[in-house]
């Protein structure tokens, strides 16, 4: 990866819906090199996807919760059956294996604290592994930023 990727990278962030030679022009280079080079990007998995950021607040109510889980047993396998758990469910944006401390912190987005209620009690309590579960619900959210420096 050159620098003319990392313009790339770094305009793609902040508005990927631009065209191709709306972003050429912003990196310095020509139309054709740029569409080859996100090509790239993107074959090489440097690009996962392109996506709309919603705000949240905008689609309805929403609660936000950060919770962590902590697993009876922690051999590899009971870990990523817990992981092939959460991926199915909707609600869960994000699933991360931590040390030290619990296992698992998610972030998980619902619409109110009944829908939080009926997530937890589908997916932690009735988990035979499950040991742990403690919740912090987002009053505010003073940054939100989806950017990876390049």
């Amino acid at each position: 990866m050159d620098e003319i990727d990392r313009r790339i990278l770094n305009a793609l962030q902040v508005d990927a819906s631009q065209t191709n030679a709306e972003l050429a022009a912003a990196v310095h280079v020509s139309p054709p090199t740029c569409l080859r080079r996100v090509k790239q990007l993107r074959e090489s998995g440097v690009i996962q996807r392109q996506v709309a950021i919603v705000a949240p607040e905008k689609v309805g109510p929403s609660l936000t919760a950060l919770v962590e889980i902590s697993l009876d047993i922690q051999a590899a396998e009971r870990m990523a059956e817990f992981e092939a758990l959460v991926a199915s469910e909707a609600a869960v944006l994000q699933c991360y294996r931590v040390a030290p401390g619990p296992d698992f912190v998610l972030v998980v987005q619902v619409a109110d604290m009944p829908a939080y209620h009926a997530l937890a009690h589908r997916v932690f309590t009735s988990h035979a592994n499950v040991r742990n579960v403690k919740a912090y619900f987002s009053t505010f959210r003073s940054k939100f930023e989806t950017r990876i420096a390049v």
